[in-house]
């Protein structure tokens, strides 16, 4: 079934074994697995707004924000992929840039490096760079970046969707898709205009993200 002919821009294709790890036998469709992904997301939503003391900036807590989000629907959730995909860092990186983008992000907040929605932005982005699963990276990092705001800025949530579902075609997730290529090549300035960031340059030394 996986990857379909109607997988949005930017999908993540699964090879077979990632595939066999689908729970759900009867499901056909992309339709039908997206239904079954969004009713496990909303139960990782209500995880995550009844935990307490647990610091999104940690290998550990992601991972297991992962397999909350997606652990009803796939055998994988939460797990370090261990195949190479169309984007991503070798796997065999995954847990150690990773473990650097926790530590970046953490340092970020607690020197002022970047205001609050662009250094969430920049954690998403490389978040979504390192692709630490399977799938559902895009979501996973953006519900994060969110928490990271929640967590260590005080700050609301960004408004990433703006009504439209970005898990399917439209302008908007062609928008975002483009930003992200564009933050690869080490443009931020189109996925700051996505979210409705002003960009700043780094305080002190500190070098951008690349």
């Amino acid at each position: 079934m996986l990857p379909a002919p109607g997988d949005p821009e930017g999908a993540t294709p699964l090879d077979p074994d990632e595939a066999r790890g689908l729970k759900h036998r009867h499901v056909a469709t992309r339709g039908q697995l997206d239904e079954l992904e969004q009713a496990n997301i909303q139960q990782g939503l209500a995880w995550l707004a009844r935990t307490r003391n647990r610091d999104i900036m940690t290998r550990n807590v992601l991972c297991l924000l992962h397999d909350k989000l997606f652990g009803d629907v796939w055998r994988w959730a939460g797990r370090f992929r261990l195949t190479e995909k169309n984007i991503g860092v070798a796997p065999s990186q995954v847990a150690v840039q990773l473990q650097t983008l926790c530590d970046d992000a953490r340092f970020w907040a607690e020197n002022a490096i970047w205001s609050p929605k662009e250094a969430a932005t920049r954690f998403h982005h490389r978040l979504v760079q390192i692709h630490p699963f399977p799938n559902g990276n895009g979501r996973h990092a953006r519900i994060a970046a969110d928490e990271y705001l929640k967590q260590y800025f005080d700050a609301p949530p960004i408004d990433w969707a703006t009504g439209v579902n970005l898990q399917a075609d439209s302008a908007r997730r062609t928008d975002y898709i483009a930003a992200l290529r564009a933050a690869d090549g080490g443009d931020y300035g189109p996925l700051l205009a996505f979210v409705g960031a002003q960009e700043q340059p780094p305080a002190g030394n500190f070098p951008a993200a690349p």
